[in-house]
């Protein structure tokens, strides 16, 4: 027989079984395809060595009216703003107490301060920062340095008591490592008897969110017939049922505005500075009838008004309507009354029980229910904007499902995937079954889309059965047409826009710039990053008679790889059945031996031109390994030397 090319359609089916997909990939990690051809996907770069608190599920870049570039970032614990190499934490506070309200208490020989103030509202994980305390006692370690400063609640113990542990004098900021709040400790001794004077001061940060959804509470919580409980009893220990935190986040015009999930809008003004904290929207000059909770909050592109999903209706201020929806009058964050003179309103949905998630288009906003999804679009006075239904039959697996590329939406549904563009579509997938089945669904809300519009794909990162972090990825080419998915942990992406890279929060509490080189820039120096795709078998002849195969020539271009040799390796297995094992196997590395150093000469990658081998099967089944730092690949069209041998 003449050399054989291996030529296989282009993206990977999983839908099919292993050997009814002949001539298609199977399986394959950090791996996408490009015309057609699968190929590595690029590395990322630790953006800078500023870590944050918590688990970020939000970002959201802007430039001011002076060009600077600035970032916002919202987790679990905090909000943060990216300015440079540094990260600001303008969190909103919860409360002030007035002078006095707070006194604290020390034990000889321990670091734990008991905090005492009557009707605190903290949550374990909750961050304050004390003011105008006097030390603990003359001689004592707990000096007033080290009492005023922010600290995190290590304990509740009542309504009107805390916990925190006494460390030395840092900022929040050098003590968060690795996404870690790292303190100091310091002991009191037999001297710090007091309590830190009548003048303390507790400014309270909103209280932290869920970086885990929590399902269940009460009787029956935990694990039945557990080891410290008789036959038949349920565990004692009640578990709080909680969502994940989630912030919305959008400009009015250089300024910011932020909602976290089911809780406050707030509003961070540039002119005030990076050390300053966002304030209640409720708290402005000239506020009226603003929300005071909602779900999801942005900035109308074409008509700049603010507009509340899921928030309390004029009429009943501060109880939660999850199918309202509010907008203040045209270019005013403050006025939301609605009245004859101004374009404030609210309207209402009529199907699901609760808003989901919100994207807005060039031409119109998208609002998703866990039953519908809508239309909304600004009609001008006297009316403002006006829904209409779209679909009543779509679901939606998260909040943070959906993505917008110009005036087309796509987004993960349950069970399916879906893309609207005037119209509500399924998207045929060809790892349908394989995603879906492997998705831990107690914690299905920290599913999110991420656009690369650059490759023109959109990604949907997941937490396997087997993970309740996200740490996997499926990947859609939506000019191609076509899937892949692999491994990744990251928790929150921003596409390329006024930065140069997309930028991705991971969850050792650091951000990377993505599509940068081909390594792992989470080390220092960075790693390899393990890539790999497999075949699907592929019948020789007719299969009817078995094949020997001598040889492979491999076809692939390793791009521009750093790694001046550079090598993947390729491994043909033989079987004979369709169910059988593979008896067989030859692997050998494809070693880049000389890249031209000549300008003008065609960009001609020389590297392994053969690998010989002998195999005998009456199918093969391909694949592609590297592991090497600083390498690219895309594969092409290889070809084998086989020959036909006997039956049996």
């Amino acid at each position: 027989m003449p050399m054989t090319k291996l030529t296989f359609k282009p993206g990977l089916n999983r839908e099919r079984t292993f050997a009814s997909n002949e001539g298609g990939w199977y399986a394959a990690d950090k791996v996408r395809f490009r015309f057609g051809l699968p190929e590595k996907i690029k590395g990322w770069v630790k953006r800078s060595e500023a870590s944050f608190l918590g688990s970020c599920r939000a970002l959201h870049a802007w430039t001011s009216l002076n060009l600077d570039s600035y970032l916002g970032i919202g987790t679990s614990s905090k909000y943060y703003i990216d300015f440079g190499t540094t990260l600001y934490d303008i969190t909103p506070l919860r409360t002030t107490t007035s002078a006095g309200e707070v006194t604290f208490s020390a034990s000889n020989a321990s670091s734990t301060l008991v905090v005492t103030d009557t009707a605190h509202g903290a949550q374990q994980g909750d961050f304050v920062t004390f003011s105008g305390a006097v030390a603990l006692g003359g001689g004592g370690t707990i000096t007033a340095a080290i009492l005023n400063q922010e600290y995190k609640i290590d304990l509740v113990v009542d309504a009107n008591t805390y916990n925190i542990t006494a460390r030395a004098v840092a900022s929040v900021a050098d003590i968060t490592v690795d996404g870690q709040y790292t303190p100091t400790a310091v002991a009191a001794n037999a001297s710090d008897t007091g309590n830190g004077g009548g003048s303390v001061v507790g400014a309270y940060q909103i209280n932290t969110g869920l970086d885990s959804t929590i399902f269940g509470s009460g009787w029956g919580a935990g694990v039945w017939n557990a080891a410290d409980h008789g036959w038949g009893e349920a565990a004692t220990t009640i578990v709080q049922q909680g969502t994940l935190r989630i912030w919305t986040h959008d400009n009015f015009g250089e300024d910011l505005l932020l909602n976290v999930r089911d809780g406050g809008i707030y509003y961070w003004d540039k002119s005030s500075g990076l050390t300053n904290a966002a304030v209640d929207i409720t708290s402005l000059a000239g506020a009226n009838s603003t929300p005071t909770v909602s779900k999801h909050v942005l900035v109308s592109d074409r008509d700049r008004h603010v507009l509340a999903f899921g928030c309390d209706t004029e009429a009943n201020p501060g109880v939660q309507d999850p199918l309202a929806i509010r907008f203040s009058s045209q270019e005013s964050l403050t006025d939301w009354a609605a009245t004859a003179t101004n374009t404030a309103g609210e309207l209402r949905l009529g199907s699901g029980s609760e808003i989901v998630s919100v994207v807005e288009t060039r031409q119109q906003i998208l609002v998703f229910t866990d039953k519908s999804l809508y239309a909304m679009q600004y009609l001008g006075p006297p009316f403002t904007f006006g829904v209409n239904v779209v679909s009543e039959n779509t679901s939606i697996i998260s909040p943070l499902s959906t993505v917008a590329v110009q005036d087309n939406v796509f987004w993960m549904g349950d069970g399916e995937f879906y893309a609207y563009g005037g119209t509500v579509n399924k998207i045929p997938c060809s790892v349908k079954d394989y995603v879906f089945d492997d998705i831990n669904r107690d914690q299905l809300e920290k599913i999110f889309a991420a656009l690369n519009a650059s490759n023109s794909e959109v990604w949907w990162f997941y937490p396997s059965s087997g993970s309740d972090n996200v740490d996997s990825y499926v990947l859609y080419n939506y000019v191609d047409r076509v899937w892949s998915y692999g491994t990744l942990a990251r928790t929150a992406w921003l596409d390329r826009g006024i930065n140069s890279f997309p930028i991705a929060a991971s969850v050792d509490g650091y951000l990377y710039d993505h599509e940068r080189g081909y390594d792992d820039g989470s080390t220092n120096p960075a790693s390899a990053i393990s890539s790999f795709i497999q075949s699907s078998p592929i019948t020789l002849g007719d299969g009817e008679r078995f094949a020997f195969i001598r040889r492979l020539l491999p076809d692939i271009s390793f791009l521009d790889s750093s790694n001046q040799t550079a090598q993947t390796l390729f491994t043909l297995k033989a079987n004979n059945f369709p169910g059988g094992d593979f008896l067989q196997s030859s692997a050998n590395n494809v070693t880049l031996s000389n890249v031209a150093a000549d300008e003008n000469a065609l960009p001609v990658q020389q590297y392994t031109n053969q690998i010989n081998m002998r195999l005998r099967g009456r199918s093969i089944s391909l694949r592609i390994d590297s592991t090497d730092t600083g390498l690219g690949w895309r594969l092409g069209t290889p070809s084998i030397d086989v020959r036909l041998d006997g039956k049996r």
